[in-house]
């Protein structure tokens, strides 16, 4: 049996550098001018792969980006494992507001900073450093799975899980783009809210008008759709939409002075909602105002606004339909509109919650090769984000058990200004999946 914190040791100064060379390529799914680099990236995962004797292509659905697929057969008799991970990553924001530069990985204190160090592909190289490990004396069949579209919402996986089923079939899924309890307390993620959004336009005029010569009797359009989007939630800053599922989270304290420190809120900002903190943040429906359309201070004049247009955002929990929530949503926009303003509510992205039953042998595998790596036991957790596709692994292959994983920890920053990778953290990631694989040959 291969000594495997010892493997690790030993495999983790070149992963660290594949890793690095992944992270120089700017692999922004949601810029088209980006393109050529998603290619890019998907080559260099490739290649990856290739390097350690897995047959390897790159695929992808229609007009989606490319996706890599690497398999190694499994020894007679043991079980197949899916790993997965994207090589796309986020924009950056603001380049100004980074530290260092985003694109070129930079150590400061306990971790690696740079967009994609975490999210996601940290998981591209734990799954390459579980691999390395066992070199030539995989115990399990493995199947390598990285899509490049995650970051725009995964457009084309259903379909390529469709079209490439038979590859991909398995008999577990470690899905690697989720995060753990603390630095230092590993955790399985057993469930993760939806997500949908929309668009809502408020218009009370044909065309501006002077707000002195009207105003007091014509009600401008931004007045009325800030009165509409106050209605979304009522005065102890509960969703107030008719309809939505919630339910309970884990028996799981999140300490509130914790809470804060980790979200970044302002001392003297309540927190909204009842309920738990795990409650609130994992099992309820949430909803913010992602932006507005209107005219900029710097433009504004004494006129009356006639239209105004947000984005408005809704998680949803696990147990709902994403696709009734979407309803329910539009039916409280349509039916709030205040002063008998006109609105439109135009449909955006939509993904399904899911809720994971992690019991059984696959799952006693996963807790057991954590507690080996961290010396803890872990801790069952929920996300308050969405991964919509793991709805979507669970319908293509109901028999597969899916573990979600993953590299992130609470001050990660993933999508933000400073991501960055813990290293010692990611070291107990790798040990914990290398021993997965062994666990799961027993």
């Amino acid at each position: 049996m291969t000594d495997l914190p010892a493997a690790i040791d030993r495999v983790l100064p070149s992963v660290r550098a594949d890793l690095e060379d992944l992270i120089r390529i700017p692999s922004v799914s949601a810029d088209p001018a980006r393109a050529a680099d998603v290619q890019r990236s998907a080559e260099a995962t490739a290649a990856l792969f290739e390097a350690e004797g897995f047959e390897v292509k790159i695929v992808r659905a229609g007009e989606g980006a490319p996706a890599v697929i690497a398999k190694k057969p499994a020894p007679e008799g043991k079980p197949t494992v899916l790993l997965y991970a994207h090589h796309d990553v986020q924009p950056t924001g603001n380049v100004e507001e980074w530290t260092s530069e985003p694109f070129e990985p930079t150590e400061r204190g306990d971790r690696l900073y740079a967009r994609g160090a975490a999210d996601d592909k940290a998981g591209i190289a734990a799954h390459l450093a579980a691999v390395r490990a066992f070199g030539n004396d995989l115990p399990v069949g493995v199947t390598v799975f990285v899509e490049g579209e995650e970051e725009i919402g995964s457009p084309t996986l259903l379909q390529l899980l469709d079209e490439y089923a038979d590859e991909l079939t398995s008999d577990a899924i470690v899905i690697a783009d989720s995060g753990n309890w603390a630095i230092g307390q590993p955790a399985l993620t057993v469930s993760l809210r939806g997500l949908v959004d929309c668009y809502v336009e408020v218009r009370t005029l044909n065309h501006a008008v002077h707000s002195g010569l009207f105003g007091g009797a014509v009600p401008d359009a931004l007045t009325a759709l800030c009165r509409l989007l106050s209605t979304l939630h009522d005065d102890n800053g509960d969703v107030a939409v008719d309809g939505l599922h919630a339910s309970r989270a884990a028996d799981l304290e999140y300490p509130e002075d914790r809470f804060r420190a980790e979200s970044s809120v302002l001392d003297q900002v309540k927190l909204i909602g009842s309920g738990t903190l795990v409650d609130r943040l994992w099992t309820r429906p949430a909803i913010a105002v992602l932006a507005i359309d209107a005219p900029r201070v710097a433009d504004a004049s004494n006129t009356l606004v006639p239209v105004a247009r947000a984005k408005v955002s809704l998680r949803v929990a696990p147990g709902d339909d994403a696709n009734k929530a979407m309803q329910a949503l539009r039916n409280h926009l349509e039916q709030n509109a205040p002063w008998g303003a006109q609105v439109t509510v135009t449909d955006g992205d939509i993904g399904q919650p899911c809720s994971i039953n992690a019991r059984g042998a696959a799952y006693d595998a996963a807790r057991s090769a954590f507690a080996t790596a961290w010396g803890v036991e872990p801790v069952d957790t929920g996300m308050g984000g969405s991964i919509p596709f793991i709805a979507e692994f669970q319908q293509t292959f109901p028999n597969a058990a899916v573990l979600v994983t993953g590299v992130e920890d609470p001050d990660t920053r993933a999508h933000g200004i400073d991501e960055g990778l813990h290293l010692e953290e990611f070291a107990k990631v790798c040990l914990a999946e290398a021993t997965l694989l062994q666990n799961l040959a027993s």
